[in-house]
């Protein structure tokens, strides 16, 4: 069953990683996914799988993989078997989804980052993929007034680092989501869409799109204003719900009333 190629929502399949562990468990995830109404998806929480082997999978459910979250330390040693990986799984976007803490500390550890992202990102051109940062919220510390985040895309090169801006997390470290996403017009493919709320007794947890407290009309304009493709929903937990797959369809229901098809 072939996957339909109109869509512009995907999952995010680290939000369903419990129900990943084998191939099996994968296959019957994926036809889930499909029935909730996703026709494209975005790879993460996967146990180790053969590119191949995962493409037949989503071919099988009538999904599409337009991204894929690969660390950098994965890129640093073992380049080629990546690459591989997303060309068998059939994906064009890749995205960093973390850093070492280490490797973060000050300005200077960001300048160099930007740097080995813009060689990285160089040579995933050459070979068809696009590369992106995901960020979390860590990215909002300054060092001498200017953020992490904005060190890394001043000092790298938009030609070969695209931004994979993560609402919830921009929201989380300060920031203003919808300021971001403008900010970063042309240089952002995909966008990673969650939401926060204010519990009683549990502070701030993740919530489903449009269950939350994000300016969402903001935020969207802001997408497409910036040229954005792909709209992906994640959410790291589901303490509403309880339920991942309900996560994701109500997030689904609630986008295609504010118009995202």
């Amino acid at each position: 069953m072939a996957a339909s190629r109109s869509s512009q929502l995907a999952a995010q399949l680290y939000t369903l990683r419990d129900h990943l562990k084998t191939p099996a468990d994968i296959a019957q995830t994926l036809v889930r996914v499909r029935k909730i109404g996703y026709t494209l998806v975005q790879v993460s929480g996967l146990p180790p799988i053969d590119g191949k082997e995962l493409r037949r999978m989503l071919d099988d459910a009538g999904l599409r993989a337009i991204g894929a979250h690969i660390g950098i330390e994965r890129f640093r040693t073992d380049f080629d078997n990546q690459v591989k990986f997303l060309h068998d799984v059939g994906s064009s976007y890749a995205a960093i989804p973390w850093l070492p803490a280490e490797e973060r500390k000050d300005a200077a550890g960001w300048k160099r980052l930007a740097k080995e992202m813009t060689r990285i990102g160089k040579a995933l051109r050459k070979e068809g993929i696009i590369l992106q940062y995901h960020n979390h919220d860590f990215e909002f510390q300054r060092f001498s007034g200017r953020t992490g985040l904005e060190i890394l895309y001043a000092e790298s090169d938009p030609e070969y680092l695209q931004a994979e801006i993560d609402t919830c997390w921009v929201a989380r470290g300060g920031a203003d989501p919808a300021w971001w996403c403008a900010r970063l017009k042309g240089r952002l493919d995909q966008v990673h869409l969650k939401d926060t709320v204010m519990l009683e007794g549990q502070g701030a947890v993740f919530a489903e799109v449009g269950e939350g407290n994000l300016n969402w009309p903001a935020i969207l304009k802001a997408c497409r204003s910036a040229g954005t493709k792909h709209y992906i929903v994640e959410q790291d937990l589901c303490p509403i719900t309880k339920d991942p797959f309900k996560s994701l369809a109500i997030s689904l229901r609630n986008l295609h009333k504010m118009g995202v098809k």
